[in-house]
């Protein structure tokens, strides 16, 4: 490691004034961000604890059924008070270990978008809005590629909003040493559409799975992606899997969270 400033706000207006102190870097869980301090691949002069912001902690609904986290809430509560929402409490129980869970932060994971994170999809998949210190952005907006969103400079995420689908579920192929999931799908049905998330796959990061959401929107059902591909010339090629075999899991993994989904399920996790 090396020297760096802390502060830790309280407010959220504290917060954002301690961002625009040049070369300063919001802090969340750290599951990503202290490792590259480590490594030495960032080096903030200034880091700005977002631990101790108590209106950023926290899982409510509104009287419309819509389910609001705060920005700071970590994994492990999310899995614990998200009951409303079984499918986001399921994928949040199932984030790396224990450890992971209970550091780690939705909005740290969704700011930093990992191309193979898990809440990505899921917002992603449900359609959610990310909300931070001065603007709300539809998850469609939010996702610009691998590692990279909608948010400025010493921006921070406050809330995210999920609307509650009538069905949903995601199902996750992992890599054991990481845990992270090396091809994850998110699905989620609502009254006017059908929304299919994909994670771990593509060198852009999420996507959404157009074609899958066209069949799926007239049969809700495993059937309906029957012989439909992704083209695996996008798709991450690495030692744990081709382009082609990432490919064919986005396939397999949907068929799976279709089920669960039909079969009133959350989720399940394969290993590789």
């Amino acid at each position: 490691m090396y020297a760096f400033e802390m502060e830790r706000p309280e407010t959220i207006a504290d917060a954002v004034a301690a961002l625009k102190d040049e070369d300063a870097q919001a802090l969340g869980g750290g599951q990503t961000l202290i490792p590259t301090l480590k490594q030495r691949l960032a080096m903030p002069s200034k880091l700005v604890s977002l631990h101790g912001i108590a209106q950023m902690k926290g899982v409510c609904t509104d009287d419309e059924g819509r389910i609001y986290i705060g920005g700071a809430t970590t994994h492990q509560e999310v899995s614990e008070s998200a009951s409303s929402y079984p499918a986001l409490a399921w994928l949040a129980s199932r984030i790396g270990d224990p450890a992971v869970r209970n550091r780690g932060t939705i909005g740290g994971s969704l700011a930093n978008n990992d191309p193979s994170a898990c809440y990505p999809a899921a917002a992603l998949g449900s359609g959610a809005v990310i909300v931070t210190d001065s603007r709300e952005i539809a998850a469609d907006d939010y996702f610009q590629g691998m590692f990279t969103t909608a948010l400025n400079e010493g921006e921070i995420i406050t809330e995210v909003k999920f609307p509650v689908p009538s069905h949903a579920a995601y199902q996750k192929f992992i890599q054991p040493a990481s845990r992270f999931p090396l091809v994850a799908v998110f699905v989620a049905k609502f009254d006017d559409e059908v929304r299919v998330a994909i994670t771990g796959a593509s060198e852009e990061g999420v996507f959404r799975w157009g074609e899958a959401e066209s069949a799926l929107s007239g049969n809700f059902a495993p059937e309906a992606v029957d012989g439909l591909t992704v083209d695996p010339s996008g798709m991450i090629g690495d030692l744990h899997g081709t382009k082609e075999y990432r490919a064919h899991l986005v396939g397999v993994m949907t068929k799976r969270a279709l089920k669960a989904a039909a079969a009133g399920e959350t989720g399940a996790t394969s290993a590789h």
